[in-house]
């Protein structure tokens, strides 16, 4: 089963600034935990983050539903300067519902200079059909709401014009 998730925003900055942010600052700063996921702590096996093709390994704090440490591996699998970015969340190290793969696209549209919307859209990506309510719910009500949580921590590193930690 797959559960398509959209999100919308605006940002005033340049596009490039709108495309780099979320992927190329530091991601714990991204993903700061929101209600049962986590914060972000750090990631190894970065050296080449940014590049199609490379990987990360991706950890977290303690929290009520994960005993913290490794996570999950991040996988960037189209980079289109400027446009979007494809990437693949998966090696789940907790259960998660059935999910096995989390594929994100983050798309940057230019409406006028400095003005820039941006598409951020997940397919959760699950087994087990006895968990499709639950799978559902998740998507399409805590997911979504993870979503703009992060839209709002990007908004505020661009603000704050936080410098990148890949190239």
């Amino acid at each position: 089963m797959e559960y398509k998730v959209k999100v919308t925003a605006l940002y005033n900055c340049a596009i490039e600034r709108a495309f780099k942010i979320p992927m190329l600052v530091d991601v714990a700063k991204v993903h700061t935990g929101y209600g049962l996921m986590p914060k972000i702590t750090h990631c190894t096996e970065d050296k080449h983050w940014g590049q199609i093709g490379s990987t990360k390994k991706v950890f977290a704090a303690p929290s009520w539903t994960q005993k913290g440490g490794y996570v999950s591996k991040d996988h960037v699998l189209e980079r289109e300067e400027n446009q979007y970015w494809r990437i693949k969340v998966n090696d789940f190290q907790t259960w998660m519902l059935g999910f096995y793969e989390f594929e994100g696209i983050w798309k940057t549209i230019p409406i006028q200079q400095e003005l820039i919307q941006i598409e951020y859209t997940y397919t959760l990506k699950a087994n087990g059909i006895f968990l499709a309510p639950f799978q559902w719910l998740f998507a399409k009500i805590f997911w979504k709401r993870y979503m703009n949580h992060v839209l709002k921590n990007i908004e505020q590193l661009i603000a704050q014009e936080e410098t990148y930690k890949y190239n």
